[in-house]
């Protein structure tokens, strides 16, 4: 499907959120799923290619757009999404991916997430609060200081938004931060939640830290079909 660069603009040190407008079509998706965007004629390439698959970070309420954040990296896709102008000409196909905002409103969800891992719930939480939806939800991100923290002002405006929406931010790397500043694991996770067996867990980040998530609450007792992990790396 052809595209074209609608928006850029830096949502954190570091950080890039790109919305393509999709020319007047309306695609369907389900908040947290990805999609491939391949750049046409961009100014740099590697053997990798223009190509990737990554997850759209906006809602599907904001019809006629698709949208992206990603790290700044010195890749040849990156460099290129970086230089390229509003209105160049990309390439989209259409969102898929099992990692989405769940249909059950009964369950108590902690969504866990690492650094650019942020990027399905904040389209899952702009979708929730967009369409008024009643789930209890518990988002806990970790970064490494706060000038890094994607979205870190709307989230703050979304918990004020989003009735049962508590937002618990930690900031490993950071001497100026007066909040939370420890890596998360069972224990820690435990201290900022409670019972873990009260919630269905949904981890996001880089490989390293959401298969270390994941095992620690595993292996605290948390049932397989209790916690799904997805991975992002950062090419």
């Amino acid at each position: 499907m052809k595209a074209t660069i609608k928006e850029k603009r830096e949502v954190a040190k570091g950080t890039l959120f790109v919305t393509f407008d999709l020319g007047g079509e309306d695609v369907e998706f389900e908040p947290g799923q990805y999609f491939w965007v391949e750049l046409l004629d961009p100014p740099y390439d590697d053997e990798k290619g223009p190509r990737r698959h990554i997850t759209v970070v906006t809602s599907p309420t904001e019809k006629g757009v698709l949208g992206l954040a990603t790290r700044i990296r010195d890749t040849a896709f990156k460099k290129s999404l970086v230089e390229m102008p509003e209105g160049a000409a990309v390439d989209v196909e259409q969102p898929k991916g099992s990692f989405t905002l769940p249909d059950d409103t009964s369950k108590r969800y902690a969504w866990i997430a690492g650094g650019i891992g942020i990027t399905p719930f904040r389209s899952m939480l702009r979708y929730i609060a967009d369409k008024g939806l009643d789930y209890d939800i518990t988002l806990v991100y970790s970064n490494r200081d706060a000038e890094s923290t994607a979205f870190l002002d709307e989230l703050k405006e979304l918990e004020s938004i989003v009735p049962r929406c508590r937002l618990i931010l930690t900031m490993t790397e950071d001497p100026s931060w007066d909040g939370d500043k420890r890596m998360l694991d069972a224990e820690v996770l435990r201290d900022m939640l409670g019972d873990l067996e009260l919630y269905h867990f949904m981890i996001a980040g880089p490989p390293p830290m959401a298969k270390s998530v994941e095992a620690a609450l595993l292996e605290a007792g948390l049932s397989e079909d209790q916690v799904q992990s997805d991975s992002f790396s950062g090419y």
